[in-house]
């Protein structure tokens, strides 16, 4: 009985990874032959055997041995990786925060069950359906496991609020929570739109356009579409954004693999943004779908594409479901841009390597340097529309280099925001003045002009760290000030407003950002040298 289980399993795992044509060719030799080596050893092994994880070792091996982004995902794990794409997750609606054990309310999200029972930011949630949560060091995943749920299904919590002494009940029925894609979008000057994108979902393409438009509406004629730290999502969503930005028939990208035709997407020509000026701004952590966007704009010389060399995934996965719910994402194809590039970093030495390569990159200096990247004349390629020298074989060449900004960057502040302190210390902050933060900046111009972080709340988070067992020295310290200034009054903007707040504030010190401005605003000199226009 087990060895019939456990033969039925791996033949249907066979079955998933080769392609139909192929399977009865392998039927009676690889799949014949895998399936009776595992029922030999389910049958006459020394000890018992757990045919289950035995099953699910083999497909994950199996999976390691193609390519670095073919992977197996447990079937419990599968509705939780989709939510970020699929745009949406059932919950009570809040962004919430664990501090000293005790799990604070950044926000309700607008709209969601949490806000519509009365739930406000600075709430502390101490009860969740009559446990206690506080003081129990509880994790992000208990709280998601307690909150997360069917939507029309019931949550009941208990509320500790400032100025309150008992505890406030609440009844919360569950309900779809939106998760958006784009981050910020505002206005810079009067008519630049900047639009920052942090994954390919469903519903990115929706979520573009109502920004964009909103923000034409104020006069925006240009676009700053930043893909920084995009590690991709739905191929179609990219060429769907992509197709926003080309002419009629205009090669977006093309896949085809082994198994799988040549399959082109071509833009439509009913684009919203094919005029105006265009900058992309990348760096090694756009991945995938973003190298997508920014090969297909850089190919047809659309715009100028600003930042660091991507990541470099060409690969293409398609989901396959097993019988009991779990799934593989298996790689079907390679994408090429319009010229024919694919942007496929090298993975011949395995996965080790391939995850090295980003930390390979910084330890030869590209980060700083762009003389540091040495590509053959093998990887070149030219332009479809001005003939510019462009390069394939790991990633998309930004137009424009920028380095990474190490200069004020210290140990300190590092280690303060990767402990998590930093972050901790501005809640506390909040907690502790959100009535007067509230009633002194009335709308987010107001905050932005007005408030300071003062030396005062530097040397309370300066105390701070060290109450948390982080040290540093008064030059250190003095040296990383500045960040903070900037760093502590944009995390206060995003809990009173949003994250579009929030990269209002920190794009000023961006370096990235910043020469996306410079170049708008001398378009004509940086077109003639970087497009090749005449």
């Amino acid at each position: 009985m087990i060895r019939l289980k456990f033969s039925r399993y791996i033949f249907i795992l066979l079955l998933f990874l080769l392609p139909a044509k192929l399977f009865s060719q392998y039927l009676t030799e690889d799949i014949f032959k895998f399936s009776r080596a595992l029922g030999y050893i389910s049958t006459y092994y020394v000890d018992s055997v757990d045919s289950k994880q035995i099953v699910e070792d083999a497909i994950i091996d199996i999976l390691k041995e193609l390519d670095p982004h073919s992977v197996y995902i447990p079937a419990d794990e599968v509705k939780e990786m989709n939510e970020p794409l699929e745009g949406n997750f059932e919950g009570i609606g809040i962004q919430f925060n664990i501090l000293n054990d005790t799990l604070y309310v950044i926000s309700p999200i607008s709209g969601g069950p949490s806000e519509k029972v009365g739930l406000r930011a600075g709430d502390r949630i101490v009860e969740i359906d009559g446990e206690n949560v506080a003081i129990i060091e509880i994790s992000t995943k208990g709280v998601r496991d307690r909150l997360l749920g069917e939507k029309g299904t019931k949550v009941n919590v208990g509320i500790k609020r400032k100025g309150v002494n008992e505890i406030l009940h609440f009844t919360i029925i569950r309900d779809k929570i939106p998760i958006y894609s784009v981050d910020a979008a505002y206005l810079i000057d009067n008519e630049i739109a900047y639009i920052k994108i942090n994954r390919f979902a469903m519903t990115t393409l929706n979520e573009f356009m109502e920004k964009l438009n909103l923000l034409k509406e104020q006069g925006a004629k240009s676009i700053i579409l930043d893909l920084r730290n995009n590690g991709g999502g739905y191929l179609d969503k990219a060429i769907d954004l992509s197709d926003q930005f080309l002419e009629r028939g205009q090669l977006i990208v093309y896949t085809k693999g082994l198994q799988v035709p040549r399959t082109e997407s071509k833009a439509t020509g009913n684009g919203q943004c094919k005029d105006g000026k265009v900058i992309v701004l990348i760096d090694e952590g756009s991945a995938s779908a973003s190298e997508i966007v920014s090969g297909a704009i850089q190919d047809w010389d659309r715009g100028i594409i600003v930042g660091r060399r991507s990541f470099g995934k060409g690969l293409v996965q398609k989901p396959m479901f097993l019988p009991d719910g779990s799934m593989i994402r298996l790689t079907v194809a390679r994408y090429y841009t319009p010229t024919g590039r694919l942007i496929q970093k090298p993975y011949e030495d395995g996965k080790e390597e391939y995850e090295k390569e980003l930390f390979n990159r910084y330890e030869h200096g590209e980060f700083l340097n762009k003389d540091s990247i040495n590509l053959p004349d093998s990887l070149k390629y030219q332009t479809l529309k001005n003939n510019r020298v462009v390069y394939g074989g790991g990633g998309i060449m930004p137009d424009i280099f920028i380095p990474l900004d190490t200069t004020s960057v210290t140990g300190f502040y590092s280690t303060m925001i990767r402990q998590g302190v930093l972050n901790s210390f501005v809640l506390e902050y909040i907690d502790k003045n959100r009535k007067k933060l509230k009633s002194g900046y009335p709308d987010f111009n107001t905050y932005n002009d007005r408030f300071k972080v003062t030396d005062k709340i530097l040397n309370d988070l300066f105390t701070y760290g060290k109450e948390n067992d982080i040290e540093t020295t008064d030059e250190e310290f003095e040296k990383s000030k500045d960040d903070f200034r900037l760093i502590v009054k944009a995390l206060i903007a995003r809990d009173l407003w949003d994250m579009s707040e929030y990269f209002q504030i920190v794009n000023v010190r961006d370096k990235g950002f910043n020469k996306a401005i410079e170049i708008m605003k001398n378009w004509d000199r940086y077109e003639k040298q970087v497009l090749n226009t005449q």
